[in-house]
């Protein structure tokens, strides 16, 4: 059987192509080598939350009395927390399995590789099998990047985020190298149950694609709180749980030790099977596409992590939403808007971000006018934050008025940044975003109060 679409990855980006186009009449086949859902679901994304709400919950248990509520006695089970996180994902592999399940989509549980392809047919091999395509989509992800670091081989004490988020048992300690969305989540977690953190960052913020404002609110909270966050840091090497480190600032050399090292300093494309497209191209790894996720190859075309744009689940989404348009060639074809990408960094509090920042508008020669404002503008955020201050920031073209760009941190601002993703994707100016009405009282009013 030749199948109209061959999809590589069960991820975000290939369990979409597949419903859509599969819903849409279309013979669909989807190769996944381990479970539906990818990173995202089962080692990502999900199984984090899952366990940062159930800190959540102990930290706030244990923090209640600003509320006038006392609770004694406050423990956790970790165990019960993992057992949790799993039953979360097996729901949701479950429900994306029954969504696929119709009569013009196949799943293939394997490793994938493309064997060889011409303009008309792609021809893949999965268990043995062969199976035959028009049209080929690459949604295989990303993988995580290790560090060249002498001793970070074959280190019984090193985990990456897989083996974090599958202990059974929580570390006594942890060191953290990286500072960015993945190691500030762990940070997070591990933090609110009580394990001493330390964090390694080389460059001089943690967090340092996000706004340096916002940024800043999270460091001070977190450094008050007890975490150790060393920036303009360099790992040396390390021995078993110690890491040596050098300062970038002081050249001083330090030896830090933990039970456990959580290496977290980012992701690469994946591009394992792939090997046939040797005339596909490539961009630092990844896989070049255009507005419509096409490749320079006319039946490729690639989704996801593994395109190296913005490495979030919900790109992967769209990107997915866009390819099988084209392919089906709905009118009208819509691109995806880059700039209107909201962003989310689970910490406590919690960041939320769409558009350019301040920094970007001016190596962009744009001339801005920002505006900010404190959570606390907002009644809703006072009577649920106590203690709390918060940011909202706003970047707006200092010419025709339109919103560039939205930061904020203070819960729950993650839940509300669509609403500012919106005003970035339809270019709203200011007077026409303070026309929108937001219900009160909300967090979200800070939308409003900040125009």
């Amino acid at each position: 059987m030749k199948y109209f679409l061959a999809i590589i990855g069960g991820g975000p980006a290939g369990y979409t192509a597949a419903e859509k186009a599969s819903k849409a009449g279309k013979d669909v086949i989807l190769f996944e080598q381990n479970a539906v859902g990818g990173t995202c679901l089962n080692v990502g994304c999900i199984p984090t939350k899952s366990l940062l709400y159930g800190a959540k919950q102990y930290y706030n248990a244990t923090h209640a009395q600003k509320y006038g509520v006392t609770a004694e006695n406050v423990s956790f089970d970790f165990a019960a927390m993992q057992k949790r996180k799993t039953i979360v994902v097996r729901k949701l592999v479950a429900g994306i399995k029954q969504r696929l399940n119709n009569e013009h989509c196949t799943l293939v549980t394997g490793f994938a590789k493309v064997i060889s392809r011409t303009d008309e047919l792609v021809t893949i091999e999965c268990n043995g099998e062969t199976y035959e395509a028009e049209n080929l989509m690459i949604c295989t992800g990303s993988t995580n990047f290790v560090p060249p670091i002498p001793g970070i081989k074959d280190n019984p004490a090193v985990w990456d985020s897989t083996d974090a988020l599958n202990a059974t048992e929580l570390p006594k300690s942890i060191i953290i190298v990286g500072g960015g969305v993945i190691g500030m989540e762990f940070a997070t977690l591990y933090h609110e149950l009580g394990v001493p953190v330390t964090v390694i960052e080389a460059l001089p913020s943690i967090l340092p694609n996000l706004d340096p404002e916002v940024v800043a609110v999270l460091a001070d909270k977190y450094k008050k709180a007890g975490i150790n966050l060393l920036t303009e840091t360099r790992v040396e090497s390390i021995d078993g749980g110690t890491v040596n480190v050098k300062s970038q600032i002081t050249n001083d050399q330090l030896q830090i030790s933990a039970e456990r090292i959580l290496v977290s300093v980012g992701r690469r494309a994946n591009l394992n099977g792939l090997e046939a497209l040797n005339d596909i191209e490539l961009n630092r790894g990844a896989i070049v596409i255009d507005d419509f996720c096409k490749t320079n190859l006319p039946n490729v075309y690639a989704c996801g992590d593994v395109t190296g744009k913005i490495m979030l689940a919900h790109v992967a989404s769209r990107q997915a939403e866009v390819a099988v348009g084209r392919m089906l060639k709905v009118i009208p074809l819509q691109r995806i808007a880059y700039n209107a990408i909201p962003s989310v960094v689970y910490t406590n509090p919690e960041i939320a971000s769409v558009g350019i920042t301040e920094a970007q508008a001016e190596s962009m020669s744009i001339p801005v006018e920002v505006r900010r404002l404190p959570m606390t503008f907002s009644g809703r955020f006072m009577a649920e934050n106590e203690g709390e201050t918060g940011l909202c920031k706003m970047i707006i073209d200092a010419k025709n008025h339109s919103v560039l760009g939205v930061h904020m941190i203070g819960n729950p601002c993650s839940e509300f940044v669509s609403a500012a993703s919106f005003a970035v994707r339809m270019g709203y100016t200011t007077t026409e975003f303070e026309q929108v009405v937001f219900p009160h009282p909300t967090v979200s009013e800070i939308l409003h109060e900040i125009l």
